[in-house]
């Protein structure tokens, strides 16, 4: 089995950036259509974001709705000097953060059954391509934490290594490094997961 992440097209996504920036200056003023067409032109980009930053699937879309209400808040000081995306990426790291430290904080119940098997047993089987992206989410959640933000940021996401940098603050080699890094840890696991097949066949 091989999967393949394969992130948009530059150009297409240089032009959803552009459009989401402009959707997002015009609802500065309060334009509700403008800012529908915001939270749909990045919608996706930031559940899978959040999804994979956190390693919580199941709370991805709290976190998403969370990053949301909080962009909206803050809409009217949105000046487009940076994407809207690159804006609202930095936002739901900040919610993603948030959770861990509240997460910290809260105490621990005990005696409480495992719910998690329960909706994992639950989720959709047989879908197209279901398998492959369950095997690759669990491939990625094997990653150091840099690692598999930098690989999500540029090859799920689809950020160019600058635009990447400047989200995490850390210079563009350091992005290429772990992003080539990741890489090669992804493409191994891969192969020894496909070998014992391989053998069986």
């Amino acid at each position: 089995m091989t999967v393949t992440v394969l992130p948009a097209s530059r150009t297409r996504r240089a032009a959803t950036d552009a459009e989401a920036t402009a959707w997002a200056l015009a609802a500065r003023s309060g334009d509700a259509r403008a800012a529908e067409h915001f939270v749909r032109a990045l919608h996706n980009d930031v559940l899978c974001y959040v999804a994979r930053l956190s390693g919580d699937p199941q709370g991805a879309h709290d976190l998403t709705q969370e990053t949301f209400a909080r962009a909206l808040d803050s809409l009217p000081r949105f000046e487009g000097r940076a994407s809207a995306r690159t804006w609202l990426l930095s936002i739901a790291r900040r919610a993603v953060v948030d959770s861990f430290r509240h997460a910290a904080a809260r105490p621990r119940l005990a005696d409480v059954p495992d719910w998690q098997p329960v909706v994992e047993r639950n989720q959709p089987r047989g879908l197209p391509g279901f398998e492959e992206r369950v095997a690759l989410f669990d491939l990625l959640d094997a990653l150091p934490g840099e690692r598999r933000e930098a690989f999500v940021l540029t090859q799920v996401v689809g950020l160019s290594y600058i635009e990447a940098a400047g989200f995490t603050g850390c210079p563009v080699g350091t992005i290429r490094s772990r992003v080539s890094r990741a890489r090669a840890t992804l493409e191994r696991q891969l192969l020894e997961a496909e070998a014992p097949a391989a053998l069986a066949a």
